[in-house]
């Protein structure tokens, strides 16, 4: 277990990275990249931490996987890890990793995905935010906050990365596809206070991603771990309404992209046709796979080659301006 991770990354866990991209896309598609930057995305202590003792906290995600292959059941310090784009298009990409609410599956280093993405042109920004079950005042909406405050921060500091603050995309897995989901359905709810000039920036994505996804709350279909560590014990109806992905979709839902495997047995495919039925009904731009394989986790290769959910995704958010 380690506390407090460092800012950047050594020039081998960079080899490393790059590696994991080359096994995502054909060796063309791939260029050297800069080191991967760690930033917080708060100026100052998050919000609603008055009186907690929470400290950052790792664990192996596997006794015998690679180093980077951790998780985060404690956050204290929410964080931007920036991956950049091998040769930049000027879009971005804000990855909203998975880990059920209970834990945070993200690295330091860049995952596979995102170095896929960094490969195509996109600069990725992976997201470590903070967890309910830390005791957080906001509760379930703790993690709303930070994914708010990431775009937000993004958007603002856009010409330092030399992308367009009109080219932002979300993409969520798992719990982090319900994060994602909320993000872009409650862009403009109020979850704190502004801290500084990024908060004047808009919290909307340009287009969602949401990959075999967490989206409902209600019964049978909710993924009972995320709910419970979401929700606590406090599952009322209103509760479950107010959380569940797909109620209450707005006007301005940015065009989203839907995808999930047949054979999910963690998080039921329904969750995916569920958001999708929303989504139409809303008559929000939409899109929707379900591909016959790959378990809980769409692969980025399979079979010696590549997957096709990133140029599928990719062909979307294109078509409505990432």
């Amino acid at each position: 277990m380690e506390l407090v991770s460092g800012m950047t990354i050594t020039r081998r866990s960079l080899l490393r990275g790059s590696a994991v991209a080359a096994a995502a896309l054909p060796v063309s598609a791939i260029a050297a990249t800069a080191p991967v930057e760690r930033i917080p995305i708060w100026p100052g202590p998050p919000p609603g931490g008055t009186g907690l003792r929470v400290r950052d906290e790792t664990v192996k995600r596997s006794p015998a996987g690679p180093a980077d292959d951790i998780a985060w059941p404690h956050v204290a310090t929410p964080m931007l890890n920036v991956v950049p784009a091998a040769t930049p298009n000027g879009g971005a990409i804000l990855y909203i990793p998975g880990g059920g609410y209970a834990r945070v599956a993200v690295g330091r280093e860049g995952s596979g995905i995102a170095h896929a993405f960094a490969a195509r042109g996109y600069t990725v920004f992976e997201l470590l935010y903070r967890l309910p079950h830390d005791g957080w005042a906001a509760g379930p909406d703790t993690p709303l906050q930070d994914a708010q405050r990431a775009m937000r921060l993004i958007r603002h500091r856009a010409g330092m990365w030399g992308i367009d603050a009109a080219r932002i995309a979300a993409i969520g897995f798992s719990a982090g596809g319900h994060l994602t989901a909320r993000l872009a359905s409650r862009s403009a709810l109020p979850t704190y206070d502004p801290v500084d000039d990024a908060d004047t920036q808009s919290a909307r994505p340009t287009v969602a991603g949401l990959f075999f996804p967490v989206v409902t709350m209600a019964e049978p279909d909710a993924h009972a771990h995320s709910r419970r560590e979401l929700l606590g014990a406090d599952t009322s109806p209103a509760r479950i309404e107010r959380f569940s992905a797909e109620r209450d979709l707005p006007a301005d839902m940015p065009p989203t992209f839907v995808a999930h495997a047949a054979n999910d047995a963690v998080v039921r495919p329904a969750n995916s046709l569920t958001m999708f039925a929303a989504l139409q009904a809303a008559r929000v731009p939409s899109e929707l796979h379900i591909f016959e394989t790959g378990g809980h986790g769409l692969p980025l290769r399979e079979k010696g080659q590549d997957h096709p959910w990133p140029s599928l995704f990719e062909r979307f958010a294109r078509r409505h301006g990432l």
